[in-house]
Order: C-alpha cells, then structure tokens, then sequence
C-alpha cells in the first residue's frame, strides 16, 4: 500500500482533471441506465393489446430519446477519457522529475556498480505504469462501484428476489481477484527486471559498438542480446498466462449470474408473475450488473501492473542521496583564495579496508601539487574528497579554513573545475559543451576561452563550427580534441581550484605540446592538484606528494624527492627505462 499511496500522493497536483473525470463517468453511469428503460419501455408498448398511432408517436419519442443518450454518452466517454489521461500522463511526468532529481543527488558511490540501461528503466518504463493506474485503474474503480450500486438498486426495485439470486456467483469472483492478485504481482515485477536487464545490455552494446565492431565480436552480442531478449518475452508471456486465465473466470462466474436468471426469471414470467418486458430489462440490466465485476477485474489488472512498477522505484528512492547540507551551512560571499588543507583525514568503503588512513596535507593558494603513486593507492580517490564527492570517515578537510562540510555543497562545487583523462562531452554542439558550466557566457567569452586551451582553430575548420553537433560522447572528435573542449570548458568556469587527471596522457607529441600549453595557462593563478601517471608533466610542481600503503610516504619538489631516493626516484627511474623523462616536446610545453 506504500506503493500505491506514493504514486497518489502526486495524483493530488491534478485533482481537478480527475474530479471532471469522475464526474463524467457518473453521468456516463447516469446515462447508460437510461438504456434498458428505453429498451424496456418500447417491449412494453410493443406487447401492448391496445397499440395505436399514439404508441407509434412514442416510439419516435424513444428513439429521439436514443440518439440524445447515444449522443451524450459519445460526449461523456471522451470527456472521461481525456481528462483521465491529462491526470495519468502529468503524474508520470511528474514522478519521472521527481525519480530523476532523486538519481542526481545520489552518492557517486551508488552508479559504480550500476548499469545506466537499468536506471533509464526505472525513470521510464517503470513509472510508465503509474499512467494505467491514474488514467484507467483507479477511474474505472470509482465508475464501476458507481454504476454497480446504481444498477443493483433498480435490478431491486424491479424484484429483488431475483436479484439476490443473480448475486450468488459474485462470492466466486471476489476470490479469484483475491488469488489474482497473490501471483500475479510478482510476475510483473519480474517482468520489468527483465525490461531493465534488457535496457541495460542494449545501453552496453550500443554505446561499445566501436569495441563490438573492433574485436569481430557482432555474432556473440546478437547471441547475449538474443537471449536478454528471450528472458523478457518468457517472463512477459508469464504474466499474460495469468491474465489469460484470469479473464475467463471472472467472466464464467459472472455468466452464473445469468443462468441464475434464465432459469428463475424464465419461470416466474412463464407463471405471469413478472412482465416479459420486465424480464428483458432485467436481463439488460444484469448485463449492466456484471460489466462492473468484469471491469473490475481488468482495473485490478491494472492496478496490480502499475504497483510492480512502484515497487522498483520505491526500491530506487530507498537509495541514501548525497549528504545533505548541514544546518546553518555557510556560503562562500566571493571566490575562494584556495588554500585546502587535509587534517587526519581518512576514508574507507563501508567497513572495509581503509583507502587513506591520516593523511595531513596544507596545499597553499596558487600552488600546484602533484599526487603520484601506484595503481590503487588512492590518488582519484583522495581527489574526490575535496568535491565531496564522497565524504571523509574520519579528520577534516578546509577551505580557506572552513570545514567542507560547513559550505553548502552547490557554492563548495563551483570552486572548483575538474579536467580528466577520460572526457564525457554531451551530445550536443561544440558551444553547447563549452558552456555547459557556465551557460550565460557570452559569444565574445566563449572564443576567448578555445582559444586559451588552444581549441578555437580546430572548431573554426569544423564543418558548422561551433555550431557543429559531435555526436554521442563526441564521438566525431579525436582524442585530444575533446580534451581541448574540456580544457574550455574549464578556463570558463573560472574557478579558483583546479583538478586535473593526467590531461595530456595517450596523446601524440603535438597534440600533448597543445594540451599542455592550454593547462599551463589554465593553472595560473589557481591552486592546482594534479594526478599525474607522467611524471614529465609534474617536475615543475611545487609539491609532490607520493602515496603508498593508503598514506603519504615522500613529498619534496622533483629535485628533492630525487635526493631522497626513495619511491619516487624508483618510479622515475622506471619511467626513464621506458622513455625520457622529459621530452622535446614536453620540455618545451614546460618551458612554454
């Protein structure tokens, strides 16, 4: 029932539509028991001994009457139906805002082992179902309870003996819904899994078509899609078997009702104790009697498909979201000067292992430090803390002498831009990925920051400049070229921290010279920390800090760190075995 009123609590924004709904169906209700009397009343006059050009004029009456209820019902039906779906389709937009505003603020923590095929299943799929449950379930509730009261009241009126008899099969339906509902539920929860797992693979496989294509892989990924594909329509097929044997016996136990009928209400008008046309009424209206059980059953249907899909969200928005920010949080009047400092800081994933165990670490405004180490010793990680990405364990971290946490996490995060090695561009146009941390750039701002990262050349060539659409994850750009944009992207920004995830790796001498040239310029004036996996690109900093066993172990400049002899003499010496520390190209981009 936490499903269901999760998915009502935003029907309440569209009350109104659903009200108008509502009342249409009751006169839509109103107007459909107008039909049996119409029928009733011209059996009445057909039977009658005294027929005359009077019962002519009447039946001319009726079937003006009859086009009027046609008509009306006609208008009704739409009436219904339009204002339902305005209901039905604004709370799925709703919930899918509401669903997705919840996915931004999760931890970045929750997407490392989750498949975006998966998440886009929930936004869409399955609040897709919320809209059975607002425009037809819960509208078809209240005309079916409506219309059932109403047309037992008159079916009693005509003779209630014979009504309580139409009313024995009805025990019968109620415990089918009941065993219904039981099974059915978990089928289609199971099913929308399975929508997800499919999503989810075609996500993959999709944007990897590159690597697919590469590696001859074409015949195996059919094969795994196949079978995703297989899995979906076998448990889609489990479902409908319900439904399939759901339908039959609600409408046989319903039909009881009508033998019921035939037999008792075909010898009390054989005795003369009920009016032929009595009886055909009361057969019209027990048709009306047991359409609202029938319907019920498909409502229930419904109702029990659109809570499959609640349980998946609800399942989602149990997922903790970033921390919040803490009473009284302070916001940063101007830029901050820079100056982060590390306080016994450590971190840990849940209760494992520590990651970083005291760190203690003063990086001064305007300085550039370089963390450099192995694989897995924590350096992204480290990096992370500072965003808040994920939030330190133990110790603290400040800014200009204020705890991170005390700032309010929007005002800590534009403080600070970050370049990676693996740059994500947005399908869009060149400009559009440019500005995206500062939309309000003007044209003039725009150029001026390409040309700083030594970008604005190649946009000029491109066939729309910077107007030009790149394709998914810009996909129609080099390697380099998209690090430029995001080089761009961060000179526009203009924040006073700056994090950069060895910028300038797997590219060639020329391109690297470009990169390198465009950070150098990017890195004035700002405090900068730099992981580096090249230690060409660091010799300059003005601290190197070197991490092993989850700790610092060295930190010096370049020159230092050489004397020392030590870890990062080893790793330089490596670097040196495999390549010169310090190429032509590279030491002119330093020197630069």
């Amino acid at each position: 029932m936490k499903s269901l009123s999760f998915v009502l609590r935003f029907a309440k924004r569209y009350t109104a539509s659903l009200v108008l709904a509502i009342i249409s169906m009751v006169l839509l209700v109103g107007v459909q028991l107008l039909i049996p009397w119409i029928i009733r009343q011209l059996v009445s006059t057909l039977t009658d001994t005294a027929f005359s050009k009077e019962s002519l004029d009447f039946i001319t009456r009726l079937t003006l009457i009859a086009f009027g209820v046609y008509l009306a019902r006609g208008a009704l039906q739409f009436m219904r139906s339009y204002t339902a779906h305005i209901a039905g389709w604004g709370v799925v937009s709703d919930v899918r805002k509401y669903l997705y505003n919840h996915l931004q603020r999760l931890s970045l923590r929750f997407y490392e082992d989750k498949q975006t095929g998966q998440m886009m299943s929930r936004v869409v799929n399955d609040t897709d179902l919320f809209e059975q449950l607002i425009a037809h379930a819960v509208p078809d509730v209240v005309v079916n309870v409506l219309t059932f009261v109403a047309v037992s009241a008159v079916l009693f009126s005509m003779n209630w003996e014979l009504t309580l008899l139409s009313m024995l099969p009805i025990p019968l339906v109620i415990l089918s819904l009941r065993m219904y509902a039981k099974r059915v539920r978990p089928a289609f929860v199971f099913r929308q899994k399975e929508l997800g797992e499919l999503n989810a693979i075609l996500n993959d496989n999709i944007s990897g078509i590159r690597e697919i294509k590469a590696f001859s892989r074409e015949e195996d990924v059919l094969e795994r899609v196949g079978e995703n594909i297989d899995h979906y329509r076998f448990s889609l097929l489990s479902a409908l078997r319900l439904m399939a044997i759901f339908h039959p016996t609600v409408e046989f136990t319903s039909s009881l009702g009508m033998l019921v009928v035939i037999f008792f209400g075909g010898r009390l008008a054989f005795q003369g104790s009920l009016p032929v046309a009595d009886l055909v009424a009361f057969f019209l209206y027990l048709d009306l009697f047991y359409q609202p059980v029938r319907n019920l059953s498909t409502a229930w249907e419904a109702v029990q498909n659109s809570l499959a899909g609640a349980d998946r969200v609800a399942e989602l928005l149990l997922e903790e979201p970033e921390p919040l920010d803490v009473p009284g949080a302070i916001r940063l009047e101007e830029k901050a000067r820079g100056e982060i400092r590390f306080e016994d800081v450590s971190f840990r994933f849940n209760e494992r292992e520590a990651v970083l165990q005291d760190i203690n670490l003063d990086i001064p405004a305007h300085s550039m430090v370089a963390l450099v180490g192995p694989t897995g010793v924590g350096k992204s990680t480290m990096v992370s803390l500072i965003p808040r990405f994920r939030d330190v364990t133990g110790g603290r971290i400040t800014l200009d002498g204020h705890d991170i946490r005390d700032i309010r996490l929007d005002n800590l995060r534009q403080q600070i831009s970050i370049v990676l090695q693996d740059v994500f561009l947005f399908h869009g146009t060149v400009r559009e990925n440019i500005v995206f941390g500062r939309p309000d750039a003007s044209e003039a701002e725009t150029i001026a920051a390409a040309r700083a990262a030594n970008a604005h050349e190649f946009i000029t060539r491109l066939p729309d400049g910077y107007d030009t659409m790149i394709g998914e994850r810009g996909v129609r750009l080099s390697g380099g070229q998209k690090q430029r944009l995001s080089i761009a992207r961060a000179v526009l920004k203009d924040t006073p921290i700056l994090i950069l995830d060895e910028a300038t790796s797997a590219v060639d001498t020329e391109t690297e010279l470009l990169i390198q040239q465009a950070l150098d310029r990017l890195m004035v004036g700002r405090t900068t920390i730099i992981i580096a996996h090249r230690l060409s690109t660091i010799r300059n900093a003005d601290k190197i800090v070197v991490l092993e066993d989850n700790g610092i172990a060295e930190m010096g400049t370049h020159e230092e760190l050489l004397e020392v002899g030590g870890i990062y003499q080893r790793l330089v010496t490596v670097q040196q075995r495999l390549e010169p520390l310090v190429s032509p190209a590279s030491q002119t981009a330093l020197n630069g």
